[in-house]
């Protein structure tokens, strides 16, 4: 399925000023080489329609973002040898049981060794039998009502992924309720306000994105926003995201 194509509105190139794509450019100074990531977007589960957007919106984030990027759907790709060319691993709209016990195994030595992880949206879904994913992720998917407008409350402003986010932050999603809260193990970064849309079930306290650091030196970083095409074309979530990226990689 092709990439969903981003309304001319949307695309970081069609504003009146001809500002750069919110976030999306470097910090000043010597940010170093570009960093590596792979995206990784297998599915054993629900596929996301989105994910060929996903795909393509972060691949075009690439120069400003200061990052190379591969994607990838082959497990065999989780190898200590092909890992160690990678900064961060973003499991991409990913679900169910994605790696075998060696890939698993390997993924852990790197995360082990510093290596970075992001998980966008169904990233929660993804791994049940797994414990050190669960770790790694935060907390796992539960149930989510039918895709509506919320309000998103940024409770840490000066995070790269959400410093310059407007609170509260209007948008379409598809907006997950997990099966524990991750706060006590997390850094909460943002919360859903369930008073502002149907069939939120984690009451007055409701993480939606949220970062920690590995027990092995390295970061790790989740946002259960992303289920929409439209969500990639949108400059705020783009920002998040390569914001994301960039403190995960030490940037």
């Amino acid at each position: 399925m092709p990439a969903f194509v981003c309304p001319a509105a949307n695309r970081p190139d069609a504003s009146a000023d001809g500002a750069a794509d919110a976030g999306v450019v470097a910090p000043e100074g010597d940010a170093g080489a570009p960093f590596n990531v792979l995206l990784f977007s297998r599915t054993a589960g629900f596929r996301h329609e989105s994910i060929p957007t996903a795909i393509a919106q972060l691949m075009d984030l690439q120069a400003t973002g200061g990052y190379v990027a591969e994607a990838t759907e082959d497990p065999t790709q989780f190898s200590p040898g092909n890992l160690a060319r990678f900064q961060v691993v973003v499991f991409l709209l990913t679900t169910g049981d994605v790696l075998d016990d060696d890939q698993q195994a390997a993924f852990e030595a790197w995360i082990g060794a510093g290596g970075g992880y992001v998980g966008v949206h169904s990233a929660a879904d993804t791994e049940y039998d797994w414990p050190f994913y669960g770790t790694l992720m935060g907390a796992y998917f539960l149930s989510h009502p039918a895709i509506q407008q919320a309000s998103v409350d940024i409770e840490v402003a000066d995070h790269p992924a959400t410093v310059g986010l407007p609170s509260p932050w209007v948008r379409t999603d598809e907006w997950y309720n997990f099966q524990t809260n991750p706060r006590p193990n997390v850094t909460v970064l943002a919360t859903v306000d369930e008073s502002t849309y149907t069939g939120g079930t984690m009451g007055a306290d409701h993480p939606i994105t949220w970062s920690h650091p590995t027990g092995g030196g390295g970061r790790a970083f989740y946002t259960a926003m992303g289920h929409t095409d439209e969500s990639y074309c949108d400059p705020l979530f783009r920002h998040l995201l390569v914001g994301a990226l960039r403190w995960v990689a030490g940037r």
